[in-house]
């Protein structure tokens, strides 16, 4: 019995030993499962922050919308030229980055840029006129000839002033960027595309793409013409958002007002729109703070108004402006005549909300 009864001790000894060993030998399984699981935890983190940190490396946007129509008004080609010269100049002045020219039509679905339909007549409606300028000034000077044929509304372009914007570089200019037009020769080297970017001679970049293509070149900080040295081709954004350079603005086609959200080139859509008219709310631009948006609309309407624009887009129909915009604004009131134009709108309005804008653009 006494041999039993070590014999039971030893085993009751032993009992809690195998209990903490087993106990130890699971909780290493659940400190790998949980290892895994961390890792997974972690991976999926860093893709959040990498996602974050893309996003936060975007700059917010500016852009503009004007009614095609404010050129039905004009009295000859020369002044509705003029009338296109003058957006253009304020939309660089005060760094848009899209322009978008709608036009009036209730139930239109068709989005495609009339300017890129055969055709060199004079007889196009105001929108395609107001494209069409605002393309060809928007565009490097050196470029123009090999993207733009010859048209009759091009006419009186050489009248209006120049944009000199930051990517309007000069011959004897060197700058980290230039615009180029893809050649049809190549590089006897590398086999690249040669590209016209305004300098004593071509460039060679590191892809092979067809002639006549509008393409962004890095020049890289040294000035170095060596054929044998291929340059990389880049987004048109990447001067904005690397280098903090204003890059010229982009010009978008909308059949109606409605397809000018709907439509949007920019992933998810603008986050904040204005409209502008005498109807809309008085305050002083020093009381305006504007939410901290990612794409910024601000809109302008035809000769009659954004309120006609709405009640002629089916899209709309029943809808106030004040239901359509997050902010209705009239940014000149007490106004001496009785009218405004669109191109004096566009200078005030962006005037006003100069410093609601730029409190925004700071904080990125």
């Amino acid at each position: 019995m006494g041999k039993k009864k070590k014999r039971g001790e030893s085993e009751a000894e032993w009992e809690p030993l195998n209990i903490e060993r087993n106990k130890e030998q699971n909780d290493v399984h659940l400190g790998n499962g949980d290892s895994q699981e961390q890792k997974k935890k972690k991976k999926k983190k860093s893709k959040e922050m990498v996602k974050e940190e893309n996003v936060l490396k975007e700059k917010p946007t500016v852009s503009i919308a004007l009614a095609g129509s404010i050129v039905d008004n004009t009295q000859s080609l020369e002044l509705a030229t003029r009338l296109a010269g003058q957006i253009a100049r304020a939309s660089t002045i005060f760094r848009i980055d899209e322009v978008v020219v709608f036009d009036n039509i209730g139930s239109s679905v068709d989005s495609s840029d009339p300017t890129l339909e055969d055709g060199s007549n004079d007889d196009e409606s105001g929108a395609a006129f107001l494209l069409r300028i605002l393309k060809y000034m928007e565009t490097p000077q050196y470029l123009r000839k090999s993207l733009f044929p010859m048209h009759n509304n091009l006419r009186y372009v050489g009248s209006l002033p120049p944009l000199d914007a930051p990517h309007h570089l000069r011959k004897h200019e060197w700058a980290p960027y230039r615009e180029g037009v893809t050649l049809k020769d190549r590089n006897l080297t590398s086999g690249g595309t040669l590209v016209d970017v305004g300098l004593s001679k071509p460039v060679a970049i590191d892809q092979v793409s067809g002639p006549g293509i509008r393409v962004t070149v890095s020049m890289g900080a040294e000035r170095s013409l060596d054929a044998d040295i291929p340059h990389q081709v880049v987004s048109s954004s990447t001067p904005r958002e690397d280098a903090g350079m204003y890059w010229g603005y982009k010009v978008r086609y909308a059949p109606n007002i409605s397809s000018v959200f709907k439509n949007c080139l920019y992933k998810g859509g603008y986050d904040h729109v204005i409209g502008t008219s005498e109807h809309g709310i008085v305050m002083k631009s020093s009381d305006l703070t504007l939410p901290s948006f990612r794409h910024l609309l601000i809109a302008f309407g035809g000769l009659a108004g954004l309120e006609e624009c709405i009640e002629e887009d089916n899209n709309l129909k029943g809808k106030s402006a004040k239901e359509v915009f997050d902010l209705y604004l009239n940014t000149c009131p007490h106004q001496g005549s009785r009218t405004i134009r669109t191109e004096e709108a566009i200078f005030i309005s962006l005037q006003y909300l100069q410093e609601p804008i730029n409190s925004v653009l700071q904080k990125f």
